[in-house]
Formats: C-alpha cells, structure tokens, sequence
C-alpha cells in the first residue's frame, strides 16, 4: 500500500480513536471523580464513614477493573445497543470505554484524594466548613496536580482499549491496523499505525506532564 492510499486511511482512524477517546475520557471523569471521592469520604475515620456503603462501592470497582476489557466489551454489546441504538461504530465504543475506565480512574482518584494533608480537612472543619465546602476547597484543589496525572494515565489506557474495539467494530486506528493491516498481512501499514499510536500517547503524557509541572509551580509561588 502506497503513502498515498495509507493517508486517508490513517487521517480516518485518527479522527475516530480521538473522537471516541475525549468523550469516553468526559464520561469517565464525570462517574470516576465522585465514584473516588466516595470511596475517601465513607471509608473508617472519613468525613462520611460508612463502611457497608465504602465495603460495595470498592467491591464493585474491584469487579470492574478485573475485567479484561475485550469480554468487558462483548458482554455490554446488549446494553451498548439499548443505549445507543447499535454496538457498531465510535459512537457506540464510547460506552464500553467509559464503563471500562471508570472503576480503573476512580481508584486514582482515590489515591489522590488521600495524599491531601488531613490537617487542612480539620483546619476547615474547625472554621465550621461542610462537607462539600471540604471537597471543593480543599481535597480537590490540594489534589489537582495528582488528578491530572489521573487524567492523563486514564487516557493512554483508554487509546489501548479504543485500538481493542476495533477488532469488534470500533472504528479508529484499532481497525483499520486489524482490516487493512493484518487481514491483508502489509506489515508497513501495521507499523505505520502503531507508530500514530505511539505519537498520541506520547503527546498525551507531555501534555499531562507539562500541566503537573505547571500546577506545581504555581503552588509553589502561591
């Protein structure tokens, strides 16, 4: 296959791995971030201690994350189609994505959320702060840098699982490397999306890595 027939291609599956990647990642961040929140809050000696309702909740991230994500992906080909109406296609692979990395990003969330000093929570606590106050003021501010890196880690995981779906209808670079790549057995083509795989990743890590620097550098000066 020339560069020529390769382009159109590859321009293709780049747009539908990013497509499907940034709204899987919104989806995500919107069920993971409060998912890890909860996790901190009902654990022993939280603000919300709960230990029946934080012992479920972990279970269920626990399942989650264990599953591989390619049976993850053609178990909720029943739910994908309720939801959006097919299982083929970006805009039905946002949901097995989402679903995949939320239990894996809430569990980073969790770990960023306890590195906050417990004695700014008291400090607010002590000044007549609540609970949410708590979490928007204090957790998830002094957590930022962490969550970023979060974000950014749930992200490259979240382009692995997008090249996954393409074996099973997915669109994206996943896809055409399985159609165009391997079914035809050109090896340039296979090593040529890989290597738009690698770039992106690569890409998504400096930009993460760059916002973490920043974010550290204003707290410093602050």
């Amino acid at each position: 296959m020339t560069w020529s027939e390769m382009q159109p291609l590859l321009e293709q599956g780049t747009v539908d791995t990013l497509y499907m990647v940034l709204w899987a990642t919104v989806v995500t961040i919107a069920g993971g971030l409060p998912l890890g929140i909860l996790l901190v809050l009902t654990d022993k000696g939280g603000l919300l201690q709960n230990r029946p309702v934080n012992k479920v909740v972990g279970a269920i991230v626990n399942v989650g994350r264990s599953l591989p994500f390619i049976i993850l992906l053609i178990a909720l080909i029943p739910f994908t189609t309720f939801v959006v109406g097919t299982f083929i296609g970006p805009t039905a692979m946002i949901v097995p994505l989402a679903i995949g990395a939320i239990p894996f990003f809430a569990r980073l969330v969790e770990t960023a959320i306890r590195e906050v000093d417990h004695g700014l929570v008291e400090a607010v606590q002590a000044m007549g702060g609540g609970i949410p106050t708590i979490v928007r003021k204090v957790l998830l501010p002094q957590a930022l840098p962490s969550l970023i890196s979060a974000v950014t880690t749930t992200v490259i995981v979240l382009i692995g699982y997008s090249a996954m779906a393409g074996a099973v209808g997915g669109e994206g670079l996943g896809s055409k490397a399985v159609t165009y790549g391997y079914q035809r057995f050109d090896t340039t083509f296979m090593l040529v999306t890989v290597v738009v795989l690698v770039l992106i990743v690569t890409v998504v890590q400096l930009i993460g890595d760059g916002v973490v620097r920043l974010l550290a550098r204003r707290g410093r000066t602050a």
